[in-house]
């Protein structure tokens, strides 16, 4: 499970557009998100890297977030 924060998802639009963005990568990814905290977790094979990149290339730049603070 990987673990994100992406300050600028603010509404459910940028959910679904954050979703799309994961599962462009990964379409078996499963996305789970709060809007509150602004942030993502992601179960999925794929490495941290490449996702923080698909996230980034979506128009949502994200940072790792360890498991402790999440």
């Amino acid at each position: 499970m990987h673990h994100f924060h992406v300050p600028d998802m603010t509404c459910g639009g940028c959910l679904r557009s954050v979703t799309r963005a994961i599962q462009a990568l990964d379409p078996q990814a499963r996305v789970e998100a709060d809007l509150d905290t602004r942030t993502v977790r992601v179960e999925s094979a794929e490495e941290e890297t490449s996702l923080l990149e698909a996230l980034g290339n979506g128009g949502f730049p994200a940072r790792a977030v360890s498991r402790q603070s999440a």
